[in-house]
C-alpha cells in the first residue's frame, strides 16, 4: 500500500453523504487517504481540496454545479488548479491563506470569515511559519471540515479510536480553536467522515492526544520498519 499515490488511474470511493454534499477519496489503496469534499451552497457547489479523478464531476452534479475550489491548508493545493481551469471557476483562499495564491496555476481570489453564499464561516486552527491551516464551520447544520488537523486515517488514531490529533500537532492540539464547537459530523482531510457522536469524539480525540502520542509514535515507527 502506497503511502502517496502519485501515478496510475485514480478509482474514485465514495465517502461522507449528507444533505449538504459528499465526499470521495480518488486512490482508496493509499495510505494517506486523502480526502476530498464537496460543499452544496445557496450558489451551487464548492470543491474543497479537491483530489481529481474519473467520474468526479458525475458524483458531485447532483448537488449542483461547480461555483468554486477552496484550499484551506498551505500544502493541500491537490488538483485545486485543474479542477478550477475545468469548470472555469477561481480557487477560492482564506484570507489567512492568501500566500500560496502564487503557486497555484488557475484565479485565485481572498474571502474573510464565510464562503461564497454558504454558512460555513472560517476556523483558523494552525498558523506558523510551516504550517497554516483553516477549517469551515457550520453552526446551523453542525459541519466541521478539517483539512489536516484531525483525522481518521490509521496514522493519525490510536486504539479503537476514531479520530485522532496530527502527528505533528500531539504536542500543542488545537483545543482553543475546535474545542467548543457544537459537532454532528467531522469531515476531514485524510479518511472518512465522523456522523456518529462527532462531538464526543472530536472533544476525545484533543483531550487525549498527548496522553496517546507515545503510543501512536512508536506504532507508526513499527509499521514503517521492514519485515
Amino acid at each position: 500500500m502506497p503511502f502517496k499515490a502519485t501515478e496510475g488511474d485514480a478509482e474514485i470511493r465514495e465517502i461522507d453523504r449528507w444533505d449538504g454534499g459528499i465526499g470521495w477519496i480518488a486512490h482508496p489503496d493509499e495510505r494517506m487517504q486523502r480526502a476530498s469534499h464537496a460543499l452544496a451552497g445557496d450558489d451551487g457547489v464548492w470543491l474543497v481540496d479537491p483530489v481529481d479523478c474519473e467520474g468526479l464531476d458525475d458524483l458531485v452534479s447532483p448537488f449542483g454545479e461547480v461555483t468554486g475550489v477552496v484550499v484551506l491548508l498551505d500544502r493541500h493545493k491537490r488538483d485545486a488548479a485543474a479542477l478550477a481551469r475545468r469548470h472555469d471557476v477561481a480557487v477560492s483562499l482564506p484570507r489567512r491563506l492568501r500566500g500560496v495564491a502564487g503557486d497555484i496555476d488557475a484565479r485565485t481570489r481572498t474571502f474573510r470569515d464565510t464562503l461564497g453564499e454558504t454558512d460555513y464561516r472560517t476556523v483558523p486552527v494552525v498558523d506558523n511559519a510551516l504550517w497554516t491551516e483553516v477549517a469551515l464551520y457550520d453552526a446551523d447544520s453542525g459541519t466541521l471540515v478539517v483539512p489536516e488537523a484531525v483525522g481518521t486515517a490509521d496514522y493519525f488514531s490510536t486504539g479503537a479510536a476514531a479520530l485522532g490529533v496530527h502527528p505533528a500537532l500531539r504536542a500543542v492540539p488545537p483545543r482553543a480553536a475546535l474545542g467548543e464547537l457544537s459537532v454532528e459530523r467531522t469531515l476531514v482531510g485524510h479518511g472518512e467522515g465522523v456522523f456518529t457522536d462527532a462531538s464526543a469524539r472530536l472533544d476525545a480525540a484533543l483531550r487525549n492526544a498527548r496522553r496517546t502520542a507515545p503510543e501512536l509514535y512508536f506504532r507508526t515507527v513499527r509499521d514503517l520498519l521492514p519485515v
